[in-house]
């Protein structure tokens, strides 16, 4: 009797070793947290609400960021609504909000999105969530740190106005510039990130 299951070929996940080594222990369980959603969630990419939910519930330093609990409460809140409220609009299409050029044939548009990503490092995630990735690295590298940690990519999710997690962040009453500011102001560093 022969197995008519269809084999699924293994997605190839280049230079995910490199990546991984390049984050702390912490955010590197972000980043697990952060894909464990999108698969529950049925989305096909890590997008940056993905990333910003799975932050605030796994790093302290990054809940000691904001305003206070009640602060704090009324962005889970609209995190955890994204699977079942408004974040429905968001299933299916993919992030984006500028890191890569967008193009009229939509295959064509799929293939240089994940070009790109996969230029970054990392393959299964949204343009923006991608770049904000890599834009935590590189906050991490100014300051002399060889990872970056929790409040970096924080830093870097509140610095990109057009991406989703600075949409929770602003239904939520967060100041995202305000926020970005604050964690910059912290590390003692004038970085600002391509986006600031």
């Amino acid at each position: 009797m022969q197995n008519r299951t269809p084999r699924i070929p293994q997605q190839p996940a280049p230079n995910r070793a490199e990546f991984d080594a390049r984050l702390t222990v912490e955010l590197a369980a972000v980043v697990t947290g952060a894909r464990r959603r999108a698969l529950r969630d049925g989305d096909r990419q890590i997008d940056t609400a993905h990333l910003l939910h799975s932050l605030i519930e796994s790093d302290p330093e990054v809940r000691a960021a904001f305003e206070g609990g009640p602060q704090l409460a009324k962005v889970l809140g609209y995190l955890v609504q994204r699977s079942i409220g408004y974040g429905l609009r968001w299933q299916g299409a993919v992030e984006d909000t500028g890191a890569v050029p967008v193009v009229e044939d939509p295959d064509s548009a799929v293939r240089d999105i994940d070009s790109a990503v996969r230029d970054i490092g990392v393959e299964g995630w949204s343009p923006s969530a991608a770049s904000a990735m890599a834009e935590a690295r590189e906050r991490a590298e100014l300051r002399g740190d060889a990872r970056a940690g929790g409040l970096d990519l924080l830093a870097a999710l509140a610095s990109d106005h057009e991406c989703r997690a600075v949409e929770v962040l602003q239904r939520a009453g967060v100041d995202a510039e305000q926020l970005a500011a604050r964690i910059v102001g912290a590390s003692g560093q004038g970085w600002q990130g391509a986006r600031g």
